[in-house]
């Protein structure tokens, strides 16, 4: 994998940004529009997806970086229970909820395996190091 240089060049910032951006544009809309508690909830569930990612990024240090990917992985399940109850209350059309469903499992699957990627090359660098002293 080619080292990224900047966290706006990671696929799992740019899904994340996408789905807070949809977000901000759905809660514009009545009936969330004039419920001020849940549109801010909603809208700081999704902005911690992509915020996330990239705190954790700027720390520039895998396990610190892994950690942050978790948080933002449990922030898209958060998203997704409120889109959840949304859609069932009737304040959450289908097309919309359709969207942001599938962007957060679309994140939720990727980040696992970036996740996963960066514990492998971690576990990898310590069985080196080992193997060298």
């Amino acid at each position: 994998m080619a080292k990224i240089g900047k966290f706006e060049d990671l696929e799992v910032w740019q899904i994340a940004k996408s789905i807070a951006v949809e977000v901000y544009h759905i809660s514009d809309l009545e009936p969330i529009k004039s419920d001020f508690g849940l549109k801010d909830q909603m809208r700081r569930a999704a902005m911690s997806l992509s915020d996330n990612v990239a705190e954790g990024f700027e720390y520039n240090n895998n396990p610190d970086f892994i950690r942050f990917l978790v948080y933002a992985k449990g922030s898209s399940g958060e998203l997704r229970n409120k889109l959840i109850i949304l859609r069932e209350s009737g304040k959450l059309d289908q097309v919309n909820f359709d969207s942001l469903y599938s962007k957060s499992i679309d994140f939720s699957a990727k980040i696992k395996r970036f996740i996963n990627y960066l514990k492998s090359f971690e576990k990898g660098k310590r069985l080196n190091s080992n193997a060298i002293k």
